[in-house]
């Protein structure tokens, strides 16, 4: 029997374009960065431990679809960075939040979008009502490209409440202006390792995820 859908409060889009840094634009454009957060209700919150954590694991692909997909709508071009974040409220754990940012969310999340083949990055923690979060970024087909290391910060004023999750998905359409500091260029980033996922992700990825070992979305949408 599959777990029930996720009890959905709100969901926020934000979008920020970013014209000029350092005082001077550059060749590539604006950069449109968004986030698409969904506040949802903890089912394991102010409950005893529990070991397994399927109510949030197995719906948590359904928020993979509906945040990749506003994130495609919003960014209005292709995707070139992506990333994810969760706080959690505090009446719940930390591992409440990372069991709803697995494979199971990233690969649909990733292919509302397009896809991409590099690790997602991450971060989680617990948080009061109107906390900030900076969701990190990279190149969706190589971590290494070192242009595209940046953040969004998402703040929800009065999210995550005790019982509550913020699940965030974020995407750019580029990378930074004025990018300048060398580092694998996006254009060479299928020769660095084959075309596979992120130079660290293949190893541990299939230890993780039944050997997908990076090559594929599986291995490196953890």
């Amino acid at each position: 029997m599959s777990a029930p859908a996720l009890e959905i409060r709100k969901i926020v889009v934000l979008s920020e374009d970013v014209l000029r840094d350092g005082g001077r634009g550059d060749d590539g454009g604006l950069l449109r960065k968004v986030a698409c957060a969904v506040v949802f209700r903890n089912p394991y919150a102010g409950r005893a431990f529990s070991e397994e954590l399927s109510l949030l694991v197995e719906p948590s692909a359904q928020l993979g679809t509906l945040i990749g997909t506003r994130c495609s709508e919003a960014a209005g071009a292709t995707v070139e960075s992506h990333g994810k974040a969760v706080m959690v409220g505090t009446a719940g754990e930390q591992e409440h939040g990372n069991a709803v940012k697995t494979t199971t969310f990233g690969n649909p999340f990733r292919e509302a979008f397009g896809g991409g083949q590099a690790w997602l990055p991450s971060t989680t923690k617990r948080a009061a009502p109107g906390a900030s979060i900076d969701v990190p970024l990279c190149f969706t087909n190589e971590i290494l490209v070192r242009s595209h290391y940046d953040t969004i910060t998402v703040t929800i004023p009065d999210a995550p409440g005790p019982d509550e999750i913020v699940l965030v998905g974020a995407v750019a359409t580029r990378g930074r202006l004025n990018a300048r500091l060398g580092g694998v260029a996006k254009e060479d980033a299928g020769a660095v390792d084959g075309g596979a996922a992120g130079a660290g992700a293949g190893a541990d990825a299939g230890a993780v995820d039944g050997g997908a070992a990076g090559a594929g979305a599986g291995g490196a949408a953890r």
